[in-house]
């Protein structure tokens, strides 16, 4: 059993990118920018807004928080989105998800114009990605599992995938990506019937769906990789993904841990998007 170690190669990918910024800072005076805006004082949104802040620093990405009441109208949420389009200094737009209840997401996604969606939820970036057109910004957590997969050279051609969870944020632009990379691929989600016999079939394993210990080790088959996209409290506040770790760890071939997988690649692939958008506009 090896672990994935999200951490360490997030870390390999932020020192990249802080080299280039640094470079481009030399050549043309300027860095990219990304506006990052929460509605209302979620404490989860907070410490994810916060960390998304600290690592743009940390790379020399110029960052602008937006911190909006939780009973703000919708019209003000869209009128500050628009004012952020028009921004020559931003490349980047991040709304934290999710948002108060009278106010609709997708209204909001919408408005992000389509080189600022970093984020990769615009509906014409999914469409791009399952195409396989490269121009789309991916969505930040399929790509950094991905990205995970490949830094640890694991073969993708051929294998079958089962992916537990069908959002538009991770299952669905997975499941594209995966295709796009020659595996086969499976969606299960709350409907599917007889769970355990699709994952048992499975060589890679990519949980999403918000539910503590939801894989246990009899769900799984022998040297699977295993990819734990959950994020949940356990009762004694800490951290724990979808699957259940330490019953399950020796079973696998890699696994990722909770905290400590996932979750660093994420908002490295945030921070990539960014530049990534900067040097468009540039023409680099």
């Amino acid at each position: 059993m090896q672990i994935l170690d999200g951490k360490q190669t997030s870390q390999k990918i932020k020192n990249l990118l802080k080299e280039e910024i640094e470079n481009i800072k030399k050549e043309y005076g300027d860095v990219p920018g990304l506006a990052v805006v929460q509605v209302g004082d979620n404490p989860a949104s907070r410490v994810y807004v916060n960390s998304k802040v600290k690592q743009c620093l940390e790379i020399g990405i110029e960052s602008k928080k937006y911190i909006l009441e939780e009973n703000i109208k919708e019209e003000v949420l869209l009128d500050l989105i628009e004012e952020l389009n028009n921004d020559e200094t931003i490349n980047g737009i991040l709304v934290q998800l999710p948002l108060p209840k009278h106010i609709n997401e997708e209204k909001v996604i919408n408005r992000i114009s389509l080189e600022k969606d970093v984020d990769g939820f615009k509906a014409e970036n999914l469409g791009k990605v399952l195409l396989g057109d490269k121009s789309a910004f991916v969505s930040c957590t399929p790509l950094g599992i991905l990205t995970l997969m490949k830094e640890y050279k694991l073969s993708l051609e051929g294998k079958d995938v089962v992916i537990v969870g069908r959002s538009n944020i991770v299952g669905k632009p997975m499941a594209a990506l995966l295709i796009n990379e020659g595996a086969t691929v499976t969606i299960c989600h709350s409907r599917t019937k007889n769970l355990e016999e699709k994952t048992a079939k499975a060589d890679i394993l990519i949980v999403a769906v918000g539910k503590r210990k939801l894989i246990t080790k009899d769900m799984i088959r022998e040297n699977s990789v295993v990819i734990d996209v959950g994020i949940n409290r356990d009762e004694n506040g800490k951290l724990a993904g979808d699957v259940d770790f330490d019953n399950v760890k020796e079973k696998t071939s890699y696994i990722t841990p909770v905290p400590g997988g996932v979750g660093p690649m994420t908002i490295s692939m945030l921070l990539k998007n960014t530049l990534i958008s900067f040097k468009r506009k540039k023409g680099i």
